[in-house]
C-alpha cells in the first residue's frame, strides 16, 4: 500500500508540473552590437606631486606646500571647483636594506576634468611650473556621451534585427515580434583609445607646441533579443 501511495503522489506531482508549464513557441535568440566612433572633446588628466626625505613630518609638509600651489594655480585658471578633485593621498616608509637607511615618500594625485582640449598645453605647462612632478595619464571623453550611447543602442538593435532576419530567411521561416530585450552594455565601458598618447614634436621654439594626439574613442552598446518564429 505504501508503494502504491508513493507512485500516486509522484504521478500527481508530475502532472501538476506539466500543467503549469506553458506551451513553448519556437523562438530565436540573437545578440547585436552598435558602435559609434567619435573625436573626443574633453579629457580627465591625472597629475601628482611627490616628495621624498628622511623625516616623515617634513616630507608631508613639503608635499602639502607643493599641492597648495597646484590648487591655487587651478583656481587662478577659473576652473569650476567640480572640475578637479584629489584622488589619492599617501605617505609611505621605505627602508634600504643595503644602506640600512629609511626614507619617506609623500604623494598626492589630482584628477582634472578639462572641457576644452585646446587649453591642454597651456594648462600642463602651468601645472608643471606650479609644482607637479608626475603625470599619471589622460583619459579622453566626449561631452555628448548620452547622445552617442543612444545612437549606439539603436545600431545594436538594428544589428540584432539583421542577424535574426538572416537566420529565419535561411530556415524558410518568418520573424515574429520581439519577446525579450536585454541590455548587455556595461555600466562603465572604457573608451577605446586610438593614438591617445602624449607626443613631442620637433618644432621651432617660437612656434606653438602640440603634445597631445587626441585620436578617437569608441562608444559601444550590446543587446540580446529573443523573437518569435512564425
Amino acid at each position: 500500500m505504501k508503494k502504491i501511495a508513493l507512485l500516486v503522489l509522484v504521478f500527481v506531482g508530475t502532472l501538476a508540473t506539466a500543467q503549469v508549464q506553458p506551451n513553448q513557441q519556437p523562438q530565436i535568440n540573437v545578440s547585436g552590437e552598435g558602435k559609434i566612433i567619435v573625436t573626443p572633446d574633453q579629457a580627465d588628466i591625472t597629475v601628482g606631486v611627490s616628495n621624498t626625505g628622511t623625516n616623515a613630518t617634513e616630507v608631508k609638509k613639503a608635499n602639502d606646500v607643493a599641492v597648495d600651489k597646484v590648487i591655487k594655480y587651478l583656481k587662478s585658471q577659473k576652473l569650476p571647483q567640480g572640475d578637479y578633485q584629489t584622488q589619492r593621498v599617501t605617505l609611505n616608509r621605505d627602508y634600504d636594506l643595503s644602506k640600512k637607511k629609511e626614507s619617506y615618500v609623500a604623494s598626492q594625485t589630482i584628477v582634472i576634468h578639462l572641457k576644452d582640449l585646446s587649453n591642454y598645453d597651456a594648462l600642463m605647462m602651468g601645472l608643471t611650473d606650479a609644482g607637479i612632478n608626475t603625470i599619471n595619464g589622460v583619459s579622453f571623453k566626449t561631452s555628448k556621451q548620452a547622445q552617442y550611447e543612444s545612437e549606439a543602442r539603436i545600431k545594436a538593435v538594428a544589428d540584432a534585427n539583421k542577424k535574426a532576419a538572416d537566420y529565419t530567411g535561411a530556415l524558410g521561416q518568418k520573424l515574429g515580434k520581439a519577446l525579450l530585450v536585454t541590455d548587455n552594455t556595461q555600466t562603465y565601458y572604457p573608451p577605446v583609445y586610438r593614438m591617445a598618447t602624449m607626443m613631442e614634436k620637433s618644432m621651432d621654439a617660437a612656434a606653438p607646441r602640440e603634445t597631445l594626439a587626441v585620436g578617437e574613442i569608441t562608444i559601444t552598446a550590446n543587446v540580446n533579443i529573443s523573437y518569435l518564429l512564425n
